[in-house]
């Protein structure tokens, strides 16, 4: 029989690499959440062949002291939190300490840091995790990481990497999600040395749509805006003649957060009856925003599943990140807070991690809530997204 021993800090930051660094939109993700947690109003996006061979993340942030960059590369290490408290109220989009640990772990990569105000900066090199000496070097006030040949020391991983076009299309749409985030922000992307992406960072959400999704789309938008207590939605959507065969043009944030949602989407939806022809959906890009408190973002979940009955019902907490996977049937006519106890199962996208407070059950083209026994946040987004469309009823209608 195997003996069982502690895996080596290689090999564990190579299994931890493999949870968190996918595919070059994973790299790029984490480094542009960490630019903007870092308080960045510029940030620059270059890569090379789909950014397997080469990856550029630069901002205009605050910055790395000298003797905090090998720091920044242990496993946990983050500026971000101190205490289990604050997982209650996270406000960045960064907070585990391990996408730099992961990244380094995989690739070759080169930082160079300066501190706002600093008279110059430092450099650091990382081969496959192993960082060298840490040495001054003239830089602008800010960060920038260099990733080079990405999974050269896990040659198994390239097997899965898709053509060079598809991992940058990947880059692309997480490029223009988070312009749309944060349009306060100025994006810049450049493919193969052409520039394909650039927003004013003017703060303006309807002027990072038109740089992102395009002049149609955003010219077929209508703002709209609803508050309830302390709930907020905010956004833009379409019009009902500019309705599209699929739903690949609604985004939801919630807190600045990318998310997918069954149950954001049939509130949407809900909005727009007997506007629009079958088979049509609206586009939208939607912000909700909440107190920190009564979101968690620190959790995994699965996927929604069919019951024996046909019905797929999804357990619903105060903001569904992700979709959430629940087993077993759930009779019409039985109550939410009689509901078998459904267990969360794991998966690979953010959710949140709360008891449920209700059941969104979707049969066929209907979308039914069983709401919990206490008024919860989620209720307040079905009903408030609703009444933001109908705010612009007449909008709607002479459309």
């Amino acid at each position: 029989m195997p003996h069982i021993q502690q895996l080596s800090p290689h090999v564990a930051d190579l299994i931890a690499a493999g949870e968190v660094v996918e595919r070059p939109a994973s790299v790029v993700k984490e480094l542009l959440e960490n630019a903007i947690d870092a308080g960045a109003q510029s940030v620059t996006v270059e890569m090379k062949n789909g950014g397997m061979t080469y990856l550029r993340v630069s901002d205009d942030g605050c910055g790395i002291a000298p003797s905090e960059l090998p720091t920044a590369f242990l496993r946990h290490a983050t500026s971000k939190l101190r205490t289990a408290e604050d997982l209650a109220a996270i406000g960045t989009l960064g907070f585990r300490g391990e996408a730099l640990a992961a990244i380094s772990s995989v690739s070759r990569l080169d930082i160079f840091s300066r501190e706002r105000g600093a008279l110059s900066g430092a450099k650091l090199h990382l081969e496959g995790g192993v960082p060298e000496k840490v040495e001054d070097a003239g830089c602008p006030e800010g960060t920038s990481v260099i990733v080079r040949d990405l999974f050269y020391n896990t040659p198994a991983r390239l097997k899965f990497m898709k053509r060079d076009s598809a991992e940058a299309t990947a880059i692309a749409g997480l490029v223009a999600h988070l312009a749309l985030s944060h349009p306060e922000v100025s994006f810049k992307l450049i493919k193969d040395g052409t520039q394909t992406l650039l927003t004013p960072g003017d703060g303006a959400l309807r002027s990072a749509i038109y740089a992102s999704l395009g002049r149609e789309f955003a010219l077929s938008l209508e703002e709209v805006k609803g508050a309830d207590s302390e709930l907020r939605v905010t956004g833009f959507i379409s019009s009902p003649l500019s309705a599209r065969g699929t739903r690949g043009m609604q985004t939801f944030f919630v807190n600045g957060r990318l998310v997918k949602s069954q149950l954001l989407t049939a509130a949407l939806e809900e909005a727009y009856a007997n506007r629009m022809m079958k088979g049509k959906f609206p586009g939208c890009v939607l912000l909700v925003e909440l107190p920190r408190d009564m979101v968690d973002v620190n959790t995994v979940v699965g996927h929604p599943v069919q019951t024996s009955s046909g019905s797929t019902i999804i357990p619903i907490s105060r903001v569904t990140f992700g979709y959430m996977t629940a087993g077993g049937d759930l009779p019409a006519d039985k109550p939410a807070k009689d509901a078998p106890d459904f267990p969360f199962a794991g998966g690979s996208g953010a959710g949140v991690s709360l008891q449920p407070v209700g059941f969104l059950v979707l049969s066929g083209d209907t979308v039914r809530m069983l709401p919990a026994t206490c008024s919860t946040v989620a209720d307040r987004v079905v009903d408030l997204i609703p009444t933001v469309v109908e705010d612009v009823k007449s909008f709607l209608t002479h459309e």
